[in-house]
């Protein structure tokens, strides 16, 4: 249940006019509205004083609400996931494929826009690791779950957790190789 439908149902409960609750409470008439048409929000000193005055905890008259911005969180999360990435993956096929015909037809300045091209994808991708990494996500699995809204239960996170030394092996490869490169010159 939302917050907006939680304050009307107990204001009209216990027969208090929105005025006579704003007062109660020390805001505006004129808030008490905005919060009942869910035209805004209250603030946390405002939610604590509404369950006070409503004698319930501020568990019950937030909880529906809780689960909403959780969700809405993850959704836009998701989608700032999705589009990193799928921005992330295109720069980097795009990349891959224009070095060369930039190189041939441009010259030095083909070495330049690819260069440019090159900093905008690792941008990318470091948003995307950094994304990764706030949310606990590094394996195939736990992406494609994290990207369809779903968790995985605690067997399968201990199994794909198993997975990460092995796979921070394959990372630190090529960082190994560039050291040698650079220790032996």
């Amino acid at each position: 249940m939302e917050l907006y439908k939680q304050i009307k149902r107990y204001r009209t409960d216990m027969n208090l006019s929105q005025e006579e609750l704003a007062e109660k409470i020390y805001v505006t008439r004129q808030t008490i509205s905005n919060w009942e048409n869910d035209k805004s929000y209250p603030d946390i000193h405002s939610l604590l004083l509404l369950s006070s005055t409503f004698h319930i905890s501020l568990d019950q008259l937030i909880k529906g609400d809780i689960t909403t911005m959780k969700e809405e969180i993850s959704k836009e999360a998701i989608q700032k996931f999705n589009r990193d990435g799928a921005i992330f993956t295109v720069l980097l096929i795009l990349t891959v494929i224009a070095a060369v015909p930039l190189a041939v037809f441009l010259g030095y300045c083909g070495y330049i826009v690819w260069g440019i091209l090159f900093l905008i994808m690792i941008y990318y991708a470091l948003r995307v690791e950094k994304f990764k990494k706030e949310n606990d996500i590094m394996t195939y699995k736990e992406i494609v779950a994290f990207t369809e809204g779903k968790q995985l239960d605690e067997i399968e996170k201990a199994q794909e957790k198993g997975k990460r030394p092995y796979q921070q092996l394959l990372w630190e490869y090529p960082k190994v190789c560039v050291n040698l490169q650079t220790d032996v010159r």
